[in-house]
């Protein structure tokens, strides 16, 4: 400490107080490009390998969405067919006045109002 008081005496207040921020200017730079940054050009690399692995998996949600569309199309058109097949099996048979099995035949309002009980 007398070190210290005995350069303020000798060469005055601003000078060792220009000479101090200096000393802690350098302490600053070099810790930061000898510890920080080998830290973040680390921190860069996994970050860039982060993004690459988010913009593959983006990519196969889409591949995976525009397939499962297609497969609901393809369901969908299904679905119309076989109700525009049953529709028609059903019109024949009410054209040839033929007992359906049931499950198979709609059913008459006679029989819709026995099986809802209101009298």
């Amino acid at each position: 400490m007398q070190e210290i008081v005995d350069l303020i005496n000798k060469y005055g207040f601003p000078m060792v107080a220009a000479v101090g921020m200096a000393m802690l200017i350098r302490y600053v730079y070099l810790w930061a490009t000898t510890e920080i940054k080998p830290v973040i050009g680390q921190a860069n690399g996994t970050l860039i390998a982060l993004i690459d692995r988010i913009r593959m998996l983006d990519n196969d949600l889409i591949r995976l969405n525009q397939k499962v569309e297609t497969v609901m199309e393809l369901r969908g058109k299904s679905i119309e067919r076989e109700r525009v097949q049953a529709e028609a099996e059903i019109n024949r048979a009410a054209e040839k006045e033929e007992e359906l099995p049931i499950g198979k035949r709609r059913a008459t309002p006679q029989e819709i109002k026995d099986s809802a009980g209101d009298d």
